[in-house]
This record gives C-alpha cells, sequence and structure tokens, in this order.
C-alpha cells in the first residue's frame, strides 16, 4: 500500500474515532485522559520529528540551491519569478475571500447570544494573543529584523525567526558562489551531507505519518463541539468555499498556463503533501515531505526545489491571506463595522503582507490577524469568536499554502527549460 493510502486511512480512522468520542463521551473523564496521554503526545511527537528537521533542511537546501543556479544574474532572474508569482497568486486569495464575503455575508447569521458566548468562552486567550502581538513590531522593524546581529540566537528560541534563517542561507549561498570553487567545494559537500541525513530522518518520520496523523486528527475532532460548528457554520462555510475555489478552480489554471502540466496529474502526484499538510497544519513541518515529493513525483530540479520550496514555506501563504481577509471582513459584520472599498483594499494589501511575515506553524497567522484587525478600527479581542473553529480552518488553509508552494516551484521549472516528469 502507498504511503499516501496509509496517511489518508489513518486520517479517516482518527477522524472518524473523534466525531463519535466527541458525540458519545464528550463528558466522559476518559476522553480527557487519552487526549493528555495518548493522542496529543503521539500527534506532538510526530511533528517534532519532522520540525526537528526543517532548520538544516532550510539552510542546507536554500544555500545548496543559490549555489547550484551559479550565476548571480539567473539567480535574480529566478528570485523575481518567484517573489512575483508569490505576490500575485497572494493578492488573488484575498481577492476571492473578500468577494465572497461581501456575497455571502457570513456575520449576519451570527445570533447576538452566541457572540456573547464565544467572548466569553475564549476571552483568556484571545487577551494573551493580543498583548504578544502588542510586543510585536510590524513594519520597517519587520526588515531590519530578518538580517539577525546573532544568525544562532536567531534561530534558536522556540520559535525560530524563519525569514532570518531564509536571509542567512541566501547571503551563504551567494557567497559559496563568488569565493573560488576549490575553497567552496568542501562546505558544499558538507551542505549536500547534511541534505542527505535530513532526507533519511524524515523518510523514517514518514514511516509513522499514518500513526501521527491518527493522533492529530483525533485530538481535534473530538474536541469540537458540534454546537460551536454550527454556531459558526456561515463563517466556515466562506472560509471554505474560497479555500476551494482557489485550490481546485484557480491552482489548475495556474498549473495548466504556467507549467503546462495536467492538474489531475499534479494532484495525484503530490497528494501525500496535501495529506501532510492538513493532518499537522504546519508548512515547515510539511516542507520535508514537499521537497522529497517535488523532486521525485513531479521532477523539479533540486537547485530550484531547494530555493523555491524553503522560500515558499514562509512567505508564500495563499490559504492564510485568504482565511485573514474574510475573518477581518466576518468580524466587521459581526460587530456593525462598515468597512468602504477602500479600506478593503487596505485589508487586501495587510493580508498579503502579514501572510509573508506569519510562522509556518499551527495558527502561526493569529496574532498577525490581531494587527490587522487593529488597523482598521475591529476590536482584537473578536478573534475569541473564531479561536475555537481556527484549528479546522488552519488544516484547511495550509494545504492551499502548500499547493501554492509547489505549483511555483513547478512554474519556475518549465521557465528554466526543465521537463516535468509525466
Amino acid at each position: 500500500m502507498s504511503r499516501h493510502s496509509k496517511i489518508f486511512i489513518g486520517l479517516i480512522l482518527g477522524a472518524a474515532a473523534g466525531v463519535l468520542c466527541n458525540v458519545f463521551f464528550a463528558a466522559a473523564p476518559f476522553l480527557d485522559i487519552v487526549q493528555i496521554y495518548i493522542s496529543d503526545p503521539l500527534g506532538k511527537i510526530f511533528l517534532n520529528l519532522l520540525i526537528m528537521m526543517v532548520i538544516p533542511l532550510v539552510f542546507a537546501s536554500l544555500s545548496l540551491g543559490v549555489a547550484q543556479i551559479g550565476d548571480l544574474k539567473k539567480l535574480g532572474r529566478i528570485g523575481f519569478k518567484t517573489i512575483s508569482y508569490f505576490l500575485l497568486v497572494t493578492t488573488l486569495a484575498v481577492t476571492i475571500g473578500l468577494v465572497l464575503v461581501n456575497l455571502i455575508r457570513p456575520g449576519d447569521y451570527l445570533p447576538a447570544e452566541t457572540k456573547t458566548q464565544l467572548l466569553s468562552s475564549y476571552k483568556e486567550q484571545a487577551t494573551q494573543i493580543k498583548e504578544a502581538t502588542e510586543k510585536t513590531e510590524f513594519g520597517i522593524q519587520t526588515l531590519v529584523n530578518i538580517i539577525p546581529r546573532n544568525p544562532f540566537s536567531a534561530i534558536a528560541r522556540p520559535n525560530p525567526d524563519m525569514l532570518a534563517l531564509i536571509f542567512i542561507s541566501l547571503i551563504v549561498g551567494i557567497a559559496l558562489t563568488i569565493i573560488d570553487k576549490s575553497r567552496a567545494e568542501p562546505l558544499i559537500r558538507l551542505l549536500e551531507g547534511i541534505n542527505d541525513v535530513t532526507v533519511v530522518v524524515i523518510n523514517i518520520a514518514m514511516k509513522f505519518a499514518p500513526y501521527g496523523v491518527a493522533a492529530l486528527i483525533f485530538s481535534v475532532t473530538s474536541r469540537f463541539g458540534f454546537d460551536l460548528l454550527v454556531a459558526l457554520s456561515m463563517y466556515i462555510i466562506t472560509v471554505l468555499l474560497g479555500l476551494a475555489i482557489h485550490q481546485f478552480g484557480v491552482f489548475p489554471i495556474l498549473i495548466k498556463t504556467f507549467a503546462r502540466y495536467n492538474p489531475l496529474l499534479f494532484f495525484r502526484k503530490v497528494q501525500t503533501v496535501m495529506l501532510t499538510a492538513f493532518s499537522t497544519s504546519s508548512s515547515n513541518a510539511t516542507l520535508p515531505t514537499t521537497i522529497s515529493v517535488s523532486q521525485n513525483n513531479l521532477g523539479i530540479p533540486s537547485h530550484i526545489s531547494g530555493f523555491v520550496l524553503p522560500l515558499g514555506a514562509t512567505m508564500n501563504m495563499n490559504g492564510t491571506a485568504l482565511f485573514e481577509g474574510v475573518t477581518v471582513l466576518f468580524l466587521a459584520q459581526v460587530f456593525g463595522i462598515h468597512l468602504s472599498l477602500g479600506v478593503q483594499l487596505i485589508v487586501v494589501i495587510m493580508s498579503v503582507l502579514t501572510a509573508v511575515g506569519s510562522a509556518g506553524v499551527p495558527s502561526g497567522s493569529i496574532p498577525l490577524l490581531v494587527i490587522v484587525l487593529s488597523m482598521v478600527n475591529i476590536p482584537p479581542e473578536g478573534i475569541a469568536i473564531i479561536l475555537g473553529v481556527d484549528r479546522l480552518l488552519d488544516m484547511c488553509r495550509t494545504v492551499l499554502n502548500v499547493t501554492g508552494d509547489i505549483t511555483c516551484a513547478a512554474y519556475i521549472s518549465r521557465s528554466e527549460g526543465f521537463e516535468l516528469n509525466k
């Protein structure tokens, strides 16, 4: 049985068991015990195995990708095409979300008593996020922080600064193209060795993927209350509809037009990546699988996948940007705040910019969502209304994020004259 089939079975079994436990045993003490001592630890161990390899993988693959491109003019051309693609597709995603939320108006469906209950239930969690966000500087300081004074402290923190890591990797890769080849060769071989080791460790971790995925999805579904899903159903439908339109409407057009590749074959070849992204809710945790599948299944050259995909895992957040745009307008509708077209344009711009800066980890976009809410005068505490269903939506938008990364890598590969595997 193929790996993606085993992961899919684990996903279905874990989800079914979680839903049944939520329906019949929601108040039973043993369910907490199962979550705390079995499903949560198993899921976190699987996640940690993947995330453990992210920093060495990003550093090695991105530095090697730049070094293997060699010509700095060629690097500039590929970099320009990559960033342009990211911004264009992310802006398109936000626009789709805003059009849908203006048409459906999900905020008008939320009863006042439900809003009060949600604000009360998640008030403490929302306050903690808001306080943490107030300490975060977003703007010119974000740009300054990309260049770290101490590269080791930037990546040794609990939530590593991925933009700083990308900058360090790019600079090392560029330096390797400039210095004498005989002096660069030992470091290039070392980076290739690091890359090979990460691949082996990732393959070991992915053998446990069906069990880790089952544990992760069980924890999520067993905690969901159907009452909460019903209360926020129109909001959830709006977000999922936007994600579906982008995933199965926009991406196939981009794949056919820019990569000149069969969209159905593309989705079949990357389904392992999509399943991993859905279960982990993390672009970073999925990155090792994304690189492996892109090279082995699609035949994307290593120097392109090594350059584009680590960048995409941090900067190309199509699903995150769409989610942020929908959420801002949804909360505006809930609080009865009218946002003009001019203000909605600000929402588009800020959703694209904050999506670039959001962490590729579960719910990494929530703190930056607070910044967007504050900018358009919507009470930041309003995120309490959507926190209860964020993990479900996070799983779905992460699929969009990683799919967008691979479509970009496929486009860059084709534009540079490489044929993809049929």
